[in-house]
C-alpha cells in the first residue's frame, strides 16, 4: 500500500471502521456498563454490551430469598441528594426508603450503651478531622498512622474501615480516603438496588455469558476476542473490576502497562453480607443495630429488621470476611450466631436461621467488592481513567470522589460514553 498523508489516513481509518460489527462494544453489564450503553444508544449508535456472568448488574445483585428481595451487593443510595440514580429510580417507579440508617441513629443498642456510643462517635469525628487536616498537606501515607493502637475505640474504627473501604487502614491511602465525598444522605431501593440496575438495562443489546479475553485496540476496526468468538467495533468501553485487569484476565494489544499497573494499585477490598431469618422480630425496632463486639476489629455489624422485614443483615469486611469466605455460608452463620448469642444470650440462637451470604472474593468476575487506593497511589484513579485512542475505561474505581459506589460507577460510564461520542 502506498504511503498516505494525514487526511488520507483519517479517511482510510473511517472507511475501515464503517465495516465494524458495532459502533461501540461495552465490556461489563454493571452500573458503569449500563450507563455507558444507554447514553450511546440514545445518541443513535449501534452498541453491544458483553457480560461474562449470566446476569446483569455486576456487584449490584438482588436475589429473592424467603420472599424478600435481598441485596447481596450494594444496598444504599449513598449521597442520595447528589446521587444520579435517585431521579432515575423515581422516574422508573421504584419505591425509595428514606428512613435514617441505623449507623446515624442515637438509639439504645444491645451491648453498646448510649454513653459508649457517644464516646465512639466523638472519637470517630476527631479521626475524620485528623484525616482531612493531614490530607490537605499533600503527603500520602497509610491512614493507620493517624490511629493510636492503644486507644479504646481504635478496633471499632478499624472495623468501620473494613465495611466502608473493604480493607484495614494499613492498606489505605490517606489522600484517596479523604477524597471520597459523602453528604450523609442515604436511601434504599425497596425492591433492591440490583433490581434497579436491571431495570435501567431494558432495551439494550446485552450478550450474557460472553467473556472478553483480549482487545486489539491497534486494529481498525478494533477486535474484541471473546470465548464465543471475535467482535469488531469502532470504540470499546471497559468496565471490568480492577482485579480482572491486574490479573491479566483481559489483555490489550498493544499492551497498556500503565493502565494495568494503575489497576493493581487500586485493588478491590472485601465486604460481605449474611442474611439471617429472625423469629419474633417485632421485639426489635425497625432498622435497629447490634454490634457483635466493640473491642476488636474482627467483628460484624448487624442491621436488625431492615425495611421492617423479619431479618438480620450482617456486614463483614476486610480480613475477617476473607477468612470466613473459605468456609462459605456455614462459617459466616456460625460466626454471626455466636456473636449475637454473646450479646443477646443463649436462647437467642433458637430464633435465627441462616438464609444466604455473599462471597465476592470467590466470585471469578469480581474477586472483591470495591476499590481502594494503596498508600502513595491516590493518583491512580485518574491514570486508569485515561483513554487509549478509542478505548475507554469506566467503573467505580475511576470515580474521583464516589469510588466504591454504584452511582460513582454510573457517572463514570456516562463520562466514558461522552468521550466515545466525541471520537465517534
Amino acid at each position: 500500500m502506498p504511503a498516505l498523508d494525514a487526511g488520507a489516513t483519517a479517511s482510510y481509518v473511517d472507511s475501515m471502521s464503517s465495516s465494524a460489527d458495532h459502533d461501540c462494544v461495552v465490556i461489563g453489564a454493571g452500573a458503569a456498563g449500563i450507563a455507558a450503553a444507554r447514553a450511546l444508544t440514545r445518541a443513535g449508535h449501534k452498541v453491544c454490551v458483553i457480560e461474562a456472568r449470566e446476569r446483569i448488574g455486576g456487584r449490584a445483585f438482588t436475589q429473592e430469598v424467603a420472599g424478600h428481595p435481598l441485596d447481596l451487593g450494594c444496598g444504599w443510595l449513598h449521597s442520595a441528594d447528589r446521587n444520579v440514580l435517585v431521579p432515575l429510580a423515581v422516574e422508573s417507579g421504584f419505591e425509595l426508603n428514606r428512613e435514617t440508617p441505623p449507623w446515624q441513629k442515637s438509639a439504645e443498642e444491645h451491648g453498646f450503651p448510649r454513653e459508649d456510643q457517644r464516646a465512639y462517635r466523638a472519637e470517630m469525628g476527631r479521626f475524620f478531622a485528623r484525616v482531612h487536616e493531614e490530607a490537605q498537606k499533600g503527603v500520602d501515607y497509610p491512614v493507620v498512622r493517624l490511629l493510636d493502637p492503644q486507644a479504646r475505640w481504635t478496633p471499632l474504627i478499624e472495623a468501620m474501615s473494613t465495611y466502608v473501604n473493604g480493607t484495614e487502614t494499613d492498606r489505605l491511602s490517606l489522600i484517596d480516603f479523604d477524597a471520597y465525598e459523602d453528604t450523609e444522605v442515604n436511601y434504599r431501593v425497596t425492591a433492591g438496588y440490583g433490581a434497579l440496575i436491571n431495570a435501567m438495562a431494558v432495551g439494550l443489546d446485552i450478550r450474557l455469558g460472553v467473556q472478553a479475553r483480549c482487545i486489539d485496540h491497534g486494529a481498525h476496526p478494533m477486535r474484541i476476542e471473546t470465548d464465543r468468538g471475535t467482535i469488531t467495533a469502532r470504540a470499546v468501553i471497559v468496565t471490568v473490576p480492577t482485579s480482572i485487569l491486574a490479573a491479566g484476565l483481559l489483555r490489550f494489544v498493544p499492551a497498556l502497562p500503565d493502565h494495568v499497573e494503575a489497576a493493581s494499585l487500586l485493588p478491590l477490598g472485601l465486604a460481605d453480607k449474611l442474611f439471617l431469618a429472625l423469629e419474633d422480630a417485632e421485639d426489635f425496632e425497625t432498622d435497629s443495630r447490634i454490634y457483635g463486639a466493640t473491642d476488636r476489629m474482627a467483628t460484624a455489624n448487624y442491621h436488625v429488621r431492615p425495611f421492617g422485614r423479619p431479618l438480620i443483615e450482617a456486614y463483614f469486611g476486610g480480613q475477617c470476611a476473607r477468612e470466613l469466605e473459605a468456609g462459605g455460608l456455614a462459617a459466616f452463620a456460625d460466626f454471626a450466631i455466636q456473636q449475637l448469642v454473646d450479646v443477646m444470650g443463649a436462647d437467642f440462637k433458637k430464633r435465627l436461621r441462616p438464609l444466604v451470604a455473599s462471597q465476592w472474593a470467590r466470585d471469578p468476575f469480581a474477586q472483591g467488592s470495591y476499590s481502594h487506593a494503596l498508600p502513595g497511589h491516590a493518583d491512580k484513579r485518574a491514570k486508569l481513567a485515561e483513554p487509549a485512542g478509542r478505548l475507554f475505561f469506566a467503573g467505580e474505581a475511576v470515580s474521583p470522589h464516589f469510588f466504591s459506589t454504584a452511582h460513582g460507577a454510573w457517572e463514570s460510564g456516562e463520562k466514558a460514553a461522552a468521550e466515545a461520542l466525541a471520537e465517534l
